[in-house]
């Protein structure tokens, strides 16, 4: 996929912005190019400009100028979004197919339409009024993340075995006990290494260092012997398949699936993401004040890095223990 062949410049412009002014990653544009490029669709549909019947897929965008963007109504804002939770088919190679996006997902493509023409109206200045500025977002439901508890993420450490357990062992390990991205491990180089600190590269190519401990650095260590024999000098990833070549986020959820089943937990309940979400806990549960987990998780807002004191608060267990009936016991005589 390459936007800038497949918008018009109104779009186009827009999103240059984001990947070269803002440093978002080409995977972040691309999400937007794929949520405005909908919306568009969706507008040429409801106004008529091509049939109904006409197929997503077969709808161009390229005629699409400021006079079409700087015409749209929040009641045409509101129509795609009852589209999205109503019309939309989630996975169109599912057999059963399942129709509305999740408020989560529907929050997302909204706030790509306010940051577009937030664009417009203040940056570049192609528009006198922003038609969305009253725009409101649908309501998203706060979750608490899932979590494995220390002894099954012990239990899940050791369960790397086979050809690849040096690399799948280092790879949980660094998951676990620094809280990387997926994608963040993925684009590891090994000069990205330092002996105690990793150089990680995180979202909008923030760089940060996460400095490791005993366990991570003898398993990078492990890692690196096996992998000296496996690949060419010149080759920078630091996690390779047996094909020589970086692994991909794939192979990594795969694996992590895959060990989790070997360790006798549930592969349905956690993921690759999900052991990220375990080393903030851990590190919480074990004295780390949350604005330090914030730059340890490459958070950008602290609010993000929030949810997880909510997760085993002492605090509120001191507070439930405090009420003068924590020790009631109903009067067995009745």
């Amino acid at each position: 996929m390459d936007y800038r062949h497949e918008s018009p410049p109104v779009l186009k412009d827009f999103l240059m912005y984001h990947e070269t002014i803002k440093g978002h990653s080409s995977k972040t544009v691309d999400e937007y190019f794929l949520d405005l490029r909908m919306f568009f669709r969706f507008l040429k549909i409801e106004r008529g400009i091509v049939p109904r019947k006409t197929e997503y897929d077969e709808i161009s965008i390229m005629d699409v100028n400021l006079d079409f963007v700087k015409t749209v109504t929040l009641n045409e804002v509101y129509d795609f979004l009852s589209f999205l939770a109503r019309d939309r088919i989630v996975n169109q190679h599912s057999r059963s197919k399942e129709y509305g996006l999740s408020a989560t997902s529907r929050a997302r493509k909204i706030a790509c339409i306010r940051s577009f023409y937030k664009y417009l109206t203040v940056k570049a200045k192609l528009l006198a009024e922003n038609p969305v500025a009253d725009l409101d977002s649908p309501k998203t439901p706060k979750t608490l993340p899932h979590y494995l508890s220390l002894d099954e993420s012990r239990r899940l450490l050791n369960a790397a075995t086979g050809n690849n357990r040096e690399r799948d062992y280092c790879i949980l390990c660094i998951f676990l006990n620094c809280g990387l991205r997926i994608s963040e491990i993925v684009g590891l180089n090994v000069t990205d290494y330092h002996l105690e600190s990793l150089r990680v590269v995180g979202k909008g190519n923030k760089e940060r260092i996460a400095y490791l401990n005993d366990s991570t650095k003898s398993a990078i260590d492990a890692w690196q012997i096996v992998r000296k024999n496996m690949v060419p000098a010149h080759e920078p990833a630091m996690f390779v398949t047996s094909r020589r070549t970086r692994i991909s986020r794939e192979m990594v959820h795969s694996m992590v699936k895959t060990n989790l089943l070997r360790a006798g937990l549930d592969s349905t309940q956690y993921s690759a993401h999900k052991l990220r979400h375990t080393a903030a806990t851990l590190m919480l549960q074990n004295g780390v004040d949350v604005r330090t987990l914030q730059e340890v998780l490459g958070h950008e807002h602290l609010n993000t890095t929030q949810i997880y004191t909510h997760v085993d608060n002492s605090e509120l267990r001191i507070a439930a223990a405090a009420n003068p009936l924590a020790c009631f016991e109903p009067d067995k005589d009745k």
